[in-house]
């Protein structure tokens, strides 16, 4: 899908305002910002929040501030960074969960294949097993995994309850693997369902209804989220991370699996190899580009709020936090951003 704006030109006004704004793309060229290269960036627009969010906004920079041909092209963790690692393509993955395709991104990074551009995160993220705070204070001896077999019959599984139901990840994420690995590593076969929600916004709305009713739910969940600033949770203990353990963990013919916190390495900014080589422009940008975890979680807030598209929290974050944004970029890239938007 190559990104587009619908612009109505209801009067004359409007129509020389926009006339207006283009010797700003002009101006920007004339400050060594030009994309640098004719060939189409596309961009990976990862199925949760916030990677959706920030794809939309390299999108808008980079095509309005930067003059690049782009596109948005659907993307998870795994399809994704193996295209990346294959063909170089797409060319920029703007939030890369690394720890669950470690092995393989490490050897890609070795061989030139791809490069990282900077943090996606600057502050680092998280994840692991997480209940509800309200089921935490309820039932004190639940504070670590292998609790929860203990605790089949208070997550009874709807259509099964016979056994407890655990949510998971979504198809094609790299933590649905991982979460599975853990699942046999604990022994939850036999006490629980391995829940798949089909979606990220299925598994949002899953703990959402679960939290709004008072209800117990255990899940796979993440941060930075806007739902994780909404909701108190509570994570269940795992032993440290271990990378033998994990890489076992994420390797389908490994046995057996092991008991390891998830691997939260930096979230990056990552990019086929190309862009540094004939776009330096815009890999010097991605460099630039960095939020903190209670920067997008505002961000994902205004989007769950306003029930909005990634795009549209996109151009939000564009026209609210300039303070943050226009650091990024030259000022006359940044003119010519406000001028589009």
């Amino acid at each position: 899908m190559v990104l587009k704006f619908s612009k109505t030109i209801v009067s004359l006004g409007l129509a020389l305002g926009l006339v207006a704004a283009a010797p700003t793309v002009a101006q920007a060229a004339s400050h060594g910002a030009p994309c640098g290269t004719d060939r189409i960036i596309d961009i990976a627009e990862m199925s949760w929040p916030s990677a959706a969010a920030l794809a939309q906004i390299h999108a808008i920079i980079l095509k309005e501030g930067y003059g690049c041909n782009v596109e948005i092209v659907a993307g998870d963790t795994v399809p994704t960074s193996a295209s990346l690692l294959a063909k170089g393509t797409p060319a920029i993955a703007p939030e890369l969960w690394t720890g669950t395709i470690q092995e393989a991104w490490d050897e890609g990074l070795a061989n030139g294949a791809v490069a990282v551009a900077g943090l996606a995160i600057s502050d680092g993220a998280v994840e692991g097993w997480w209940i509800p705070k309200y089921v935490a204070d309820a039932n004190p001896g639940l504070k670590r995994v292998e609790d929860l077999v203990d605790y089949a019959e208070l997550f009874a599984d709807p259509d099964d309850p016979s056994k407890g139901r655990f949510y998971s990840c979504p198809p094609g994420w790299g933590c649905e693997i991982g979460n599975a690995a853990l699942f046999e590593a604990y022994g939850l076969e036999e006490t629980y369902n391995l829940f798949s929600p089909g979606s990220g916004g299925n598994l949002d709305a899953s703990i959402a209804r679960a939290f709004v009713r008072k209800e117990p739910i255990v899940f796979y969940y993440w941060g930075p989220t806007g739902l994780m600033g909404k909701y108190d949770m509570v994570q269940l203990e795992m032993p440290a991370y271990d990378p033998e353990v994990w890489k076992c963990n994420m390797d389908a013919e490994c046995e057996p699996k092991g008991k390891s916190a998830f691997a939260t390495p930096p979230v990056v900014v990552g990019t086929a190899a190309w862009i540094a080589e004939e776009a330096p422009v815009v890999n010097e940008y991605l460099g630039n580009v960095s939020l903190n975890n209670v920067q997008i979680s505002q961000m994902l807030d205004w989007g769950a709020e306003n029930k909005a598209s990634a795009e549209e929290t996109a151009i939000n974050f564009l026209k609210t936090r300039e303070d943050i944004w226009m650091a990024w970029v030259p000022e006359a890239v940044a003119e010519a951003i406000k001028a589009s938007l």
